[in-house]
């Protein structure tokens, strides 16, 4: 059988526009769980990794809004809880829709940690936005009292930003591969709660978001996968976005998608860290390949009857 990890955007989690609920969310992803369990039946051995955006930010604002009733939660914390409460919601589904396929597999969630260099320059640049909305004059108190960073966000008000450095190492990777034969793991949720790791060897939560593409694609190398597949909202990468001459790719050699990353046809934050992963895999094992790609089209992607395609040449 050929291993396969997911990365599952945000539009596998919760509908477009809303607020994430739990019963919206379970109700999401009730169908993303069909569409993996399509893809393990055509005999694929898979491995999943989410992406917990919305459910962190969601967590940490309901930790923020009853300070004065109970202490804030830390957004490592929060990270964890968000790992915890999606990964439920995915083991249910996707046991219930194996079941009914005949495929009795155990599916289990593995609170996952993910090891950061505290010199990631990622950190000296924060740059992703995460809980509620402020006044200027309460984000200057936040600054004061907390040591946050707050940033003006598209004139909609003053948000907290935390760092989003690379992983560098999953630290419950042997346990994920010694489970890896026997049930459907779901990993390194939200890219794993990000960890530094002391010289004394314990390790400290860190107020970071991982990318879960990057998270994704180092659990690919870890596990050897032969297939890393990014699902998102698009069936296609595109390459002049939302202009005339707009085109969907349905290969990119790793030479054509470097020139693609040099011409910024790629957006920060939503295509580009996809195409950077699946760059990654592709120079790392040149014989495998890498997809992107919705979650609708996944199957038919597999087959190489649409979505991109990304090898080594």
């Amino acid at each position: 059988m050929q291993k396969i990890v997911i990365a599952l955007g945000g539009n596998a989690l919760q509908s477009k526009g809303s607020a994430p609920t739990a019963a919206g969310q379970l109700e999401v992803v009730r169908r993303t769980c069909e569409k993996i369990a399509d893809i393990s039946t055509e005999g694929y051995e898979v491995a999943v990794v989410h992406g917990n955006g919305p459910q962190v930010g969601q967590i940490l604002l309901a930790s923020e809004t009853a300070q004065d009733v109970t202490p804030t939660m830390p957004f490592d914390v929060c990270g964890a809880m968000s790992q915890g409460y999606i990964g439920y919601h995915i083991q249910q589904a996707l046991r219930y829709a194996l079941r009914i396929r005949n495929r009795n597999f155990p599916v289990l969630t593995v609170m996952t940690q993910m090891i950061v260099d505290e010199k990631d320059p990622g950190f000296a640049k924060p740059t992703k936005p995460i809980g509620a909305f402020y006044t200027e004059e309460e984000a200057d108190r936040l600054v004061r009292e907390k040591d946050y960073v707050m940033k003006e966000d598209a004139g909609r008000g003053w948000r907290r930003i935390v760092a989003s450095p690379l992983p560098q190492r999953i630290v419950e990777i042997e346990a994920i591969r010694s489970l890896w034969d026997s049930s459907i793991v779901i990993c390194c949720g939200g890219g794993g709660v990000p960890v530094v790791e002391k010289p004394d060897g314990t390790m400290e939560g860190v107020a970071a978001v991982i990318d879960k593409d990057f998270a994704a694609e180092l659990l690919a190398e870890q596990v050897d996968a032969d297939i890393l597949m990014i699902l998102t909202e698009v069936e296609k990468v595109a390459v002049n976005w939302n202009k005339p001459d707009q085109r969907g790719l349905d290969h990119m050699s790793l030479k054509e998608a470097a020139r693609y990353v040099e011409e910024g046809q790629f957006a920060p934050g939503s295509m580009l860290p996809k195409v950077e992963a699946a760059m990654k895999f592709v120079r790392t094992y040149p014989t495998k390949k890498a997809i992107i790609t919705s979650l609708d089209k996944a199957t038919e992607a597999l087959a190489g009857e649409t979505g991109t395609l990304l090898t080594f040449a």
